[in-house]
């Protein structure tokens, strides 16, 4: 099968939205926004798995686009997190950065699928 780097690149921040909640919920006693960022963060994957398997081009970019949005819900909950004192800088830092780049291959998977259905 081919490298895919959106769909290995989701994956692996889906391990870290299960790490980061489990680290809230044990660490921290945190269960509500715990739960909020574990939800979010392993939808955009999901969502992507389900992109992959689409029935056409406009399922695909639909599946894309919510991911996309999941991503920026997740964004959210993650900068909350980090400042409400949750989690520290760094580990915020490192999480919104991985989220970010997700972002920006979601813009840009959709854009070129959306540019490749009116050819």
């Amino acid at each position: 099968m081919a490298n895919n780097p959106l769909k290995d690149k989701s994956y692996s921040f889906a391990l870290s939205a299960i790490k980061l909640s489990r680290y809230l919920v044990d660490e921290k006693r945190e269960f509500v926004l715990s739960k909020q960022v574990l939800r979010s963060g392993t939808s955009i994957g999901a969502n992507i798995e389900e992109a992959i398997q689409a029935q056409s081009k406009q399922d695909f970019i639909h599946k894309l686009s919510i991911s996309q949005k999941e991503s920026f819900e997740t964004h959210y909950w993650i900068r909350l997190l980090r400042d409400s004192d949750l989690i520290s800088e760094k580990l915020g830092a490192s999480l919104l950065d991985d989220c970010q780049e997700l972002q920006k291959m979601l813009t840009a998977s959709i854009k070129t699928a959306k540019a490749n259905t009116t050819k």
